[in-house]
């Protein structure tokens, strides 16, 4: 059950105090496009004016390496530690990843170049209006065709026609998935066991065209974290052990090369108590109204039964809006929390909650029946809060 009684809730929180991702000048979406245009790739805007262009650039990003992480463990990654400054273009600034800050949707954002409101990803789970069901974006289950969900060109697929050396470097596990269809596909994929491995082959990579855009990712942090939490050794290990992967990769890059390092989102360890985890299957009153549940614990899309969303959103502010920010799917979208103020597909719209919430503070939504893996996680992520919304662009140039 909620900690607070019916007669006791707090003043909800305002929406406009919510930190909104920075669409159009610095969030992830952002990147490869200014990168490829720099590139001379048509069609690309750089719209991130601090990066300088380079004619071959590696992106490595490193699932769940926050910004603020990065800066609590400067002893675990002296090397990282020593790029802060290099970041975004020497300002020493971070990127906003977008929302929800989610692994699925951000590496949507950053293949496509696109914000969630319009390649379609605005979620761990979302609804699929064709079915009516919850859609699992990151396992893609149940299945519906890649291309009709997200049907925009990647950036990757750009370059690439443009002849630019494209390549992805990843785990052979991911070669592929759907995930990896509709959000890096275009060039080749290369897939490599270990991170070392990796390092290797992304720099030979860039050094096979004059033009090259690369892309390798690393997930074992982000995992330990989960499992773990990010005060654990565990994730401290997994740190130590990519500061020297991008101290590799820095140390082969070729002539005339730019290595970007970031990340698709932060996270929190969030308690194992009541007050920490308010759970959906025990709340009557979060109940109430509630056709599908999806999202995740910090980033919720709730979906009302007909005629009861207006309902559904009035509890939901009165129970939570004191720790997570509440609104309609509309008042989301003009907001600004899916894209720029008013920025959102066709297609697009009804995959959104009718009612989202957003945490503010440390307080996870679990669904300990419906959801009993996730709901176990130490380390969360999903919502606008800086140590889930910020992520690095570390910079080393050749």
């Amino acid at each position: 059950m909620s900690q607070l009684s019916a007669w006791d809730h707090p003043e909800p929180l305002a929406l406009d105090t919510a930190p909104l991702p920075e669409y159009g000048t610095g969030s992830l979406a952002d990147l490869l496009p200014t990168l490829a245009a720099g590139m001379g790739v048509p069609g690309m805007t750089a719209t991130i004016g601090e990066l300088t262009a380079a004619d071959r650039v590696c992106v490595f990003l490193i699932d769940g390496l926050g910004w603020e992480q990065l800066r609590a463990h400067p002893d675990e990654a002296p090397f990282l530690t020593s790029l802060l400054g290099s970041s975004r273009g020497g300002t020493g600034r971070p990127l906003t990843a977008g929302y929800p800050a989610t692994t699925a949707t951000s590496l949507a954002s950053v293949g496509t170049g696109l914000p969630p409101g319009l390649h379609g990803l605005p979620g761990y789970t979302v609804r699929d209006p064709g079915t009516g069901a919850l859609m699992n974006q990151l396992r893609w289950q149940p299945y519906t065709e890649p291309r009709a969900w997200q049907p925009y060109p990647t950036v990757f697929q750009r370059a690439h026609e443009a002849g630019v050396h494209a390549a992805q470097v990843s785990s052979p596990a991911f070669a592929q998935t759907p995930l990896t269809k509709v959000a890096l596909s275009g060039g080749s994929f290369h897939g490599r066991l270990s991170g070392e491995d990796r390092m290797d082959l992304a720099a030979a990579q860039l050094a096979a065209g004059d033009r090259a855009l690369v892309y390798t990712y690393y997930s074992e942090l982000d995992g330990a974290g989960h499992r773990y939490g990010i005060a654990s050794d565990t994730w401290r290990g997994q740190l130590m052990y990519v500061d020297r992967l991008v101290q590799r990769l820095a140390e082969q890059l070729p002539p005339r090369s730019a290595l970007y390092v970031t990340a698709d989102h932060g996270m929190v360890d969030i308690p194992f108590d009541e007050q920490h985890r308010i759970d959906f299957d025990e709340d009557w009153e979060l109940r109430a109204g509630v056709a599908l549940l999806g999202g995740e614990g910090r980033a919720r899309h709730v979906y009302a039964v007909p005629g009861a969303a207006n309902d559904v959103l009035t509890v939901w502010r009165e129970v939570l809006g004191g720790q997570f920010w509440v609104a309609s799917r509309d008042e989301a979208i003009e907001a600004g929390w899916f894209g720029r103020p008013g920025e959102c597909d066709e297609r697009v719209y009804p995959r959104i909650g009718d009612v989202i919430a957003a945490a503010h503070d440390d307080v996870l939504i679990i669904a300990s029946e419906r959801e009993p893996k996730e709901s176990a996680l130490v380390g969360n992520h999903g919502s606008m809060t800086p140590a889930e919304q910020l992520v690095p662009l570390l910079e080393v140039r050749s």
